[in-house]
């Protein structure tokens, strides 16, 4: 049997660009289409060294981040483990950062199963169990913007149509940062959808907990049932988490409803269904706890009969939902018509953008060893600000 690679060090590789065609919404929270808007994002990838040469790899936030933060936290207990315990650092990291967040946790995860990849040679989703298999993908847009790209649901309607066209079978709506003042403007892009492609394509909404209150969230609901929408998610400003609050919404809207993307790890989601507080169950690996924590909640809404949806796109999650029976849809985005891209191109033949799908709607998980895409090394160095020393040596 061969002897597990140990790890050495951990660090991070800095590095900075700008987007073209971006910028915030009034409350600078919302990433919005604004002509001629640069914006200037910030990126690191996240290294886990061992003795036998065989690194981890994620490409995601920057030093100066919280993710990295809390990676910074606690790297020094990885320094001298087995890279391939997951098990057990997942465990020992759950509750060494019981007072954070666990986003370090799930970013050092995700770097402990890419070396796990490549010291098998294997893609992610065999070692998961899985097979290589078309995934479903929907188009999941910018939030709508005041700047005449989606300012109306004539917009929405439009790109939605250009979405079915290019084949996808399914398109959320992130509606306007507005919501909590312009409920009807939310209803109506609802319920114009539906008019125009419910049968056609599976209708999704994400107000991403703008909308005011319990009244206007009951609003969009109804308008949902009306409009026969697949899911709608986080409508109001609890903050997506009030088990009360979102079981009273079901009670009251037919619409299937997708929560949890705001509480972390495998018990709070749990305790949620338990609660009777959501249809769908969302998760995601880079924020509850990895490829590990994410597995623990997509086996874990199995045995409760319901389907989890992992949140946003990436390499890790076509391999996640590679290896899982019980999901829907892989969220590609986020996406508008005058816009080409959100992302970093760090990676090599890999591709997020509208344009990334086939004929048929679908992408499929890379086939490398271990999350399966070489980074563009080139561009990083080109782009490259810092790089940090986070534990070892």
């Amino acid at each position: 049997m061969r002897s597990s690679p140990v790890i050495t060090r951990v660090d991070i590789i800095n590095y900075e660009h700008t987007l073209e065609e971006l910028g915030k919404d009034y409350n600078t929270f919302n990433l919005v289409y604004e002509p001629g808007g640069r914006l200037t994002q910030q990126g690191g990838i996240l290294r886990i060294h061992t003795d036998q040469g065989l690194v981890g790899e994620f490409a995601g936030p920057s030093q100066g981040s919280p993710p990295i933060a809390e990676v910074r936290a606690i790297a020094s207990y990885l320094i001298g483990k087995d890279a391939l315990a997951r098990e057990w650092i997942y465990n020992d990291l759950k509750r060494g950062s019981r007072q954070m967040l666990g986003t370090g946790l799930s970013l050092i995860d995700i770097c402990l199963w890419d070396i796990a990849g490549k010291f098998y040679e294997e893609p992610l989703y065999r070692l998961l169990g899985g097979e290589k298999r078309p995934l479903k993908a929907y188009a999941s847009t910018l939030h709508g913007d005041e700047n005449g790209g989606l300012t109306t649901p004539e917009d929405f309607a439009d790109f939605a149509q250009q979405c079915l066209e290019m084949g996808y079978q399914s398109f959320k709506v992130h509606g306007w940062g507005l919501a909590r003042n312009h409920i009807d403007r939310e209803v109506e892009n609802v319920l114009n959808l539906g008019k125009k492609f419910a049968g056609k394509l599976d209708l999704l909404i994400d107000p991403a907990c703008e909308i005011r209150n319990f009244g206007d969230a009951l609003k969009l609901g109804q308008a949902c049932d009306e409009a026969q929408f697949f899911w709608w998610e986080d409508p109001y400003q609890d903050g997506g988490v009030s088990q009360f609050g979102h079981r009273k919404l079901r009670q009251l809207v037919k619409t299937p409803m997708l929560q949890t993307e705001h509480i972390r790890m495998l018990e709070q989601h749990v305790d949620f269904i338990i609660a009777d507080a959501t249809d769908y169950v969302r998760c995601g690996a880079h924020q509850d706890g990895g490829i590990t924590g994410a597995m623990k909640i997509a086996h874990a809404a199995e045995g409760f009969g319901l389907d989890v949806e992992l949140h946003g796109p990436g390499p890790v999650h076509r391999h996640i939902m590679s290896a899982i029976r019980n999901t829907n849809f892989f969220e590609l985005g986020l996406v508008h018509p005058k816009v080409q891209t959100i992302w970093a191109p760090v990676y090599s033949n890999y591709n997020d953008n509208l344009d990334g799908i086939d004929k048929d709607g679908c992408l499929w998980a890379p086939e490398g060893p271990g999350i399966g895409v070489e980074l563009d090394w080139d561009w990083i160095d080109f782009h490259k600000t810092s790089e940090n020393l986070l534990a070892g040596s």
